[in-house]
C-alpha cells in the first residue's frame, strides 16, 4: 500500500507540474498574442513531450504560417532519414578522346558534378577552391596530361533545369543565398562584389569582383545610403543570353565590409574557368575555351561523356552537410538536399518533385501533406506555409532516431536555447529543444504579419520559450 501510495503521489506531482507547465505557456501565449506588435498577426505554438509525443501546449497547432527557414529542420531530417547520414556526393574529373604518347590530349576534360553543394566551399578543409583544383590537377598530370587540345567543361546535368524553386521573389535572386540549385556547383554558387562608395546620395561604383568575373559585366544603380541604414543593395541576375548584372538600392556610407555577395548565373561554367586558368599556370595548355553544359545546349551541341576516369571527389558526410546547412542556414545546401531526395525516391531531381516528394514521406509517417503546402526546402519562399504542430511531430520523430545527435548539434543557440530560427519579411519563427526539469520537450513557434521591429517581436517570444526553461 505505501508504494502504490508513493507511486500515485509521483504521478500526481508530475501532472501538476505539466499543469503548471501548461498553465504557464497559455498566460505567455496569451500576453504575447495580445501584445501591440501582434494586432494584426497570426501565432502559432506547439510544444511536445520528445520522448512520448504527448502535447504539453498547442495554440493555434493547425493554422498553416510561413516558417521561413526553420523550415530547415524539415529537410534536414527528411534527408537523414531518406539519404543517410553517412551519405556523401561524388564530383567526377574524366577525359574524352585519345591521349597521345607525347601527352597531348586531343579531346575535353570533364567536371561531372552530382548535385554536391559544398564543392569550392570554405567551410572545409577538403572542399576548398584551392584543395579542390589541386585534387583535379594532381589527376591531370598522374594521368600523363601535359597539353589539353580541346577544353575544360563543367556538366551541371545531373539536375534537370528548375534553377529557381517557384515562389522565390526577384529581388532575392541575385544575392548569395538565392542562388539556384546546379547539378554541378562551385564556391556555394556566390562570389563577391567589391563596392566603391562616397558621400551621402552619390552613386556607388564597383570595384572589382572576388574572385575575377571578366565574363561579366556590371551596371551599378547603387547610390550611398546615409550612416545606420546598413547594406540595402540587391545584385539582379542577368537575364537569359545576357552578361550584364545590375546592382541596386543602397549602401550606407558606414559600411566597412564595401563588398556583397551575390549569385553566379552559372557555376558549372565558373568551374571550368577555375581549373582552365589552374592548368595554364603550370605550364599545361588549353587550346579552347572552358564551357559549360548550358552554354554548349544553347548551342544547340551534344555534352560529351567521359571516356576515361580521372578521379572522384567526396564531399563531407550528410551529417557535417547538414551541421552548417542550419548553423548558417545555408539556403543552397537546403535545396540541393532537396533534389537529391528527390532523385533517391525515384522522382526527378527538381524543386517542384523534392517538395512532392517530400510530402508523400512524411504522409507515410502519418502527417496530412495539406499541412506542408511549401515550394521549397530552405523556406525563402514567402508562399511556404506550415503548421506548428506538424513542425513539431517531425522533430519529435526525430528524437528517436540514431541519428538524432547529428542533427541536434546542428541547431544553432539562441536565447540559450538549441533551435533553428526563421525570418522573411514579417515572419519570426523557432524550432528546437528545451529541457524541463529532465523531461525534453520539443516545439515549434510562429509569428506572421507583425508589425514593428524584428529585434521586439524575437524578445517577446522568448519570453514565452523562457517557459520551457527549468525554473
Amino acid at each position: 500500500m505505501k508504494q502504490v501510495l508513493i507511486t500515485g503521489l509521483l504521478a500526481f506531482s508530475g501532472q501538476l507540474h505539466a499543469q503548471s507547465l501548461q498553465q504557464k505557456l497559455q498566460t505567455a501565449f496569451n500576453r504575447l498574442q495580445q501584445d501591440s506588435q501582434c494586432k494584426y498577426a497570426s501565432v502559432s505554438l506547439t510544444v511536445l513531450d520528445a520522448k512520448t509525443g504527448e502535447q504539453v501546449f498547442a495554440a493555434n497547432p493547425d493554422m498553416g504560417l510561413a516558417p521561413g527557414s526553420t523550415l530547415k529542420t524539415v529537410t534536414s531530417i527528411t534527408a537523414f532519414y531518406v539519404l543517410g547520414k553517412d551519405f556523401q556526393f561524388q564530383t567526377q574529373l574524366g577525359y574524352t578522346g585519345t591521349l597521345a604518347a607525347d601527352g597531348t590530349l586531343n579531346g575535353d576534360i570533364i567536371i561531372k558534378g552530382g548535385g554536391d553543394p559544398t564543392l569550392g566551399s570554405w567551410r572545409y578543409a577538403t572542399t576548398k577552391e584551392g584543395y579542390v583544383l589541386n585534387t583535379m590537377v594532381e589527376a591531370i598530370k598522374k594521368a600523363g596530361i601535359k597539353k589539353v587540345n580541346g577544353k575544360i567543361i563543367g556538366d551541371d546535368g545531373a539536375f534537370t533545369h528548375q534553377s529557381i524553386p517557384d515562389g522565390w521573389i526577384w529581388q532575392d535572386l541575385g544575392t548569395y543565398y538565392g542562388a539556384g540549385i546546379a547539378g554541378l556547383c562551385w564556391r556555394e554558387n556566390q562570389f563577391d562584389i567589391a563596392l566603391r562608395t562616397g558621400s551621402v546620395g552619390s552613386p556607388v561604383g564597383v570595384a572589382g569582383t572576388i574572385p575575377a568575373t571578366n565574363y561579366l559585366q556590371y551596371k551599378s544603380e547603387l547610390t550611398t545610403g546615409a550612416a545606420k541604414t546598413g547594406d540595402q543593395a540587391y545584385p539582379y541576375q542577368p537575364g537569359f543570353g545576357s552578361k550584364v548584372m545590375y546592382l541596386r538600392g543602397t549602401y550606407a556610407t558606414d559600411q566597412t565590409k564595401k563588398r556583397i555577395s551575390a549569385a553566379i548565373p552559372d557555376p558549372a561554367y565558373d568551374a571550368a574557368l577555375r581549373l582552365n586558368d589552374t592548368l595554364k599556370s603550370i605550364g599545361i595548355s588549353v587550346t579552347n575555351e572552358p564551357a559549360s553544359s548550358t552554354q554548349l545546349r544553347e548551342k544547340n551541341l551534344a555534352v560529351p561523356a567521359s571516356a576515361t576516369a580521372l578521379t572522384t571527389i567526396n564531399s563531407p558526410e550528410l551529417s557535417k552537410i547538414v551541421y552548417w546547412l542550419n548553423q548558417k542556414s545555408v539556403n543552397l545546401y537546403a535545396e540541393q538536399l532537396l533534389a537529391t531526395i528527390s532523385a533517391k525516391l525515384g522522382k526527378s531531381p527538381a524543386t517542384s518533385d523534392g517538395v512532392d516528394a517530400m510530402q508523400n514521406f512524411w504522409e507515410a509517417k502519418g502527417i496530412d501533406h495539406r499541412s506542408m503546402n511549401i515550394y521549397d526546402g530552405s523556406g525563402l519562399s514567402p508562399q511556404d506555409r506550415i503548421t506548428t504542430s506538424t513542425m513539431a511531430h517531425i522533430l519529435q520523430v526525430a528524437h528517436q532516431e540514431k541519428w538524432f545527435t547529428d542533427f541536434y548539434e546542428s541547431l544553432p543557440v539562441y536565447n540559450d536555447m538549441k533551435m533553428k530560427s526563421g525570418s522573411i519579411s514579417a515572419v519570426q519563427a523557432y524550432a528546437g529543444f528545451q529541457a524541463n526539469n529532465g523531461r525534453q520537450l520539443c516545439f515549434s513557434i510562429m509569428v506572421n504579419n507583425y508589425n514593428g521591429t524584428g529585434s521586439g517581436i524575437r524578445e517577446k517570444m522568448f519570453r514565452v520559450l523562457d517557459v520551457l526553461k527549468a525554473p
